[in-house]
């Protein structure tokens, strides 16, 4: 891993939240008639994150690729927790929960072709088999499609992300896969931050009022257009794009973690919960935060392979 060209690439980001912290609680001591304790605990929590993968960043790849491995186990965990399961299945979510270190082999060995067919072939043709074992056939479609979702939603998706590392350095990037995944993680983390900024101080239009009440028009936007111009800022950094491949890609996640956010909101109110978890405070636990990347990771993956790689 390439650590040199991304120190200063470290060092900004660290700047940005700390200025954000500061705006942040400025916002939360004004007499505004808002309540900004969450835009707070979101703020903190993105402290503490960002600090993780930090030292992962610095120690060493693997350890990396080991995170994320983790942060899948425990949103599939939270997933199986939230839906409801058979009790003949019990035994297929082990053969799940085992597709996570398999998966993440494949990432550690750089073998892309097992790792972009493992899950969305192998496993989605196991899984079925191993469920109709039990011989109880009532609830089995749901049982398989629900077991195949949340497989593909916490652990491929995520294991994109983790992919990115194994990366090279091309003649335009010194920074390599590092710098690709730091960029993606930032620009996810901070469109979330941007969009629910933006419609804490602006929002009045409803963009979804069904699925997420709390998401805006203006909220919406105006992460859109913040990620776009942190994405043309940073990209020279962190990754080989020019300035149109880096808005481009800056409104591809801007999009893709909003779609994110919104498809998971709309798997709670269905099961009539607000948070997935309560691991991360002002979060809810991992699948909540992680939400947005399910989406991000895999489409700013294949854009950024197809065009450059």
């Amino acid at each position: 891993m390439t650590l040199f060209p991304l120190h200063g690439a470290l060092l900004g980001i660290w700047a940005i939240l700390g200025a954000a912290i500061v705006i942040v609680f400025w916002l939360s001591r004004k007499n505004t008639g808002k309540d900004y304790s969450e835009l707070v605990q979101r703020t903190k929590s993105w402290w503490v994150m960002i600090a993780i993968f930090t030292l992962c960043f610095l120690v060493s790849e693997l350890l990396s690729i080991i995170v994320f491995a983790l942060i899948s186990f425990l949103a599939l965990k939270e997933y199986f927790s939230m839906i409801p399961t058979r009790r003949a299945d019990r035994r297929v979510l082990f053969w799940a929960y085992l597709a996570i270190p398999v998966q993440y082999f494949w990432v550690a060995d750089a073998y892309y072709g097992m790792f972009a067919v493992f899950i969305p072939v192998y496993m989605f043709l196991f899984l079925p088999f191993a469920s109709l074992l039990s011989q109880q056939t009532e609830g089995f479609l749901k049982a398989v499609g629900t077991l195949n979702w949340g497989l593909m939603l916490c652990v491929f998706s995520i294991s994109h992300a983790a992919f990115l590392l194994i990366l090279p350095p091309t003649g335009t990037n010194s920074a390599g896969g590092a710098g690709l995944l730091l960029f993606l993680l930032f620009l996810t983390q901070f469109n979330d931050v941007a969009q629910y900024t933006w419609g804490k101080l602006f929002g009045k239009r409803k963009i979804i009022p069904g699925v997420s009440p709390n998401k805006t028009w203006e909220g919406f936007l105006g992460g859109v257009g913040t990620t776009l111009v942190l994405a043309v800022l940073t990209a020279p950094i962190l990754t080989p794009f020019s300035w149109e491949y880096a808005a481009a890609a800056g409104v591809l996640i801007a999009l893709a973690g909003f779609v994110g956010d919104v498809t998971v909101s709309a798997l709670k109110r269905d099961l009539g919960i607000k948070d997935a978890g309560s691991l991360i405070p002002g979060h809810g636990g991992i699948l909540d935060r992680i939400d947005s990347l399910t989406f991000t990771a895999p489409l700013f993956f294949h854009f950024t392979r197809y065009f450059f790689y």
